[in-house]
């Protein structure tokens, strides 16, 4: 799961100069999904739908770090029933319910309380932050080991992840790519600095352009125009901006590609991509100064929608084709309890399984529209419409052709059409 990679920056799904030849090599092995939609446009709650396989108003998560709470299911819950370990790595946004854990006599130091702190999940490495702390202490209170192998590499300080990967040297002051200052290590998530060799792969005249229209700007929404109006937005729209940072999110692309390909190797040269299913997915996607916007938050296409591709070591029949029905995130929970020979659990899982597409069938009763939420609650837009918390919560429901969003707190309804928006 890449942070933040949008699905049309892959050459298998049609982007003109960024080549992505691992990606590819993926697709040409397996299935691609051309219209994956995450059930929420932010990191944390997206995260919360892929492992539960539920919607947000289920599961609760609805921000970065809000707690899953302790009843909640998780892909590795369902699958251990089956005898499959479930590992996670990397970062993830899960903060753990310890009210919930407390008030039920979980202890932390038992192995279903360890579970249960992250996700359903047992912990091979984990690492949630571009910083590591801030004024209130650890912004993970599980430390990851990772610093402190760099440490023991010669990295000097207490947060060489961030001092060497995600910052910069400018003119002796540490500089990094918070605020688009500069052009992350993140993969692609911002702050958008890249190692070499793939940091001037690509320039300028290399981007795609951009997918906007004044008329967008003219009346908008209340809730679009706060987004329209914010740090990332107001930087996006600036060309200046959009030529600098979207070269660097290519080079992190390419790199990704470039380390996706060394894993693909190992697997083929041990022998293990017989009997391994490989899935290639991201949380969310990124605005890139496309309607104005930056970052995500919204529901347009480059937001909402993330690349997925399956390949499945037993789908003989199907390597290469591309489905065009609407998927969601949750549908990767049923999915893998099905392939490990479960049943899916209906009344838990609200995702559909994607193994009848694998197989090269297609259901005659699949679903007609996709279900994304966003609670913005948390952010500067919510206190500057003056909106009580309950009330600072978005609703979309896409077909193949229209997307529809829904406010609350009183606005007035959209309808996205292709690059414009109309308000109702």
């Amino acid at each position: 799961m890449y942070d933040q990679l949008r699905h049309d920056y892959l050459s298998c799904a049609g982007h003109k100069t960024l080549h992505t030849p691992n990606m590819d090599r993926l697709a040409a092995m397996g299935v691609r999904f051309a219209n994956t939609y995450v059930q929420s446009p932010v990191c944390g709650a997206s995260r919360m739908s892929f492992y539960t396989g539920r919607y947000v108003s289920s599961h609760g998560a609805a921000w970065n770090n809000f707690p899953l709470k302790v009843g909640e299911q998780t892909l590795g819950d369902h699958l251990r029933k089956l005898g499959v370990d479930s590992w996670l790595i990397g970062k993830t946004h899960m903060k753990a319910d310890a009210e919930g854990m407390a008030r039920l006599g979980i202890s932390t130091d038992s192995v279903i309380g360890a579970r249960v702190s992250e996700c359903g999940f047992d912990i091979f490495e984990r690492d949630d932050g571009l910083w590591a702390e801030g004024p209130d202490g650890f912004y993970d209170e599980k430390r990851s080991p990772y610093n402190e192998y760099l440490n023991s590499k010669g990295y000097e300080g207490g947060n060489p992840w961030h001092d060497y990967a995600n910052s910069a040297d400018e003119d002796g002051q540490m500089a990094s790519g918070w605020f688009m200052r500069h052009a992350s290590f993140i993969k692609p998530h911002w702050p958008y600095i890249v190692p070499a060799p793939y940091h001037n792969m690509y320039g300028h005249n290399q981007i795609q352009p951009v997918n906007r229209h004044p008329s967008e700007q003219k009346d908008p929404h209340p809730v679009y125009a706060q987004f329209q109006n914010n740090a990332a937005g107001q930087a996006f729209s600036r060309d200046e901006v959009r030529e600098t940072v979207i070269p660097a999110y290519m080079g992190l692309i390419k790199q990704c590609a470039g380390q996706l390909g060394r894993l693909l190797d190992c697997l083929e040269t041990s022998g293990r991509m017989e009997d391994t299913m490989i899935v290639l997915t991201s949380d969310h996607g990124d605005y890139m100064g496309d309607h104005w916007l930056g970052e995500k938050d919204l529901f347009h296409e480059p937001s909402v929608k993330v690349p997925l591709i399956i390949y499945d070591p037993t789908a003989d029949a199907t390597r290469g084709t591309t489905v065009e029905a609407l998927v969601e995130a949750i549908d990767l929970a049923p999915t893998f309890v099905e392939v490990m020979g479960g049943d899916v659990p209906e009344n838990i899982l609200e995702g559909r399984s994607l193994m009848p597409f694998l197989r090269g069938e297609k259901p005659a009763d699949w679903r007609e529209f996709a279900i994304s939420e966003y609670d913005y609650s948390a952010t500067p837009m919510c206190a500057n419409l003056g909106l009580k918390p309950k009330d600072a919560r978005l609703f979309m429901v896409a077909t193949e052709r229209y997307t529809f969003m829904h406010s609350e707190g009183g606005f007035r309804p959209m309808l996205l059409i292709g690059m414009s928006i109309r308000a109702n």
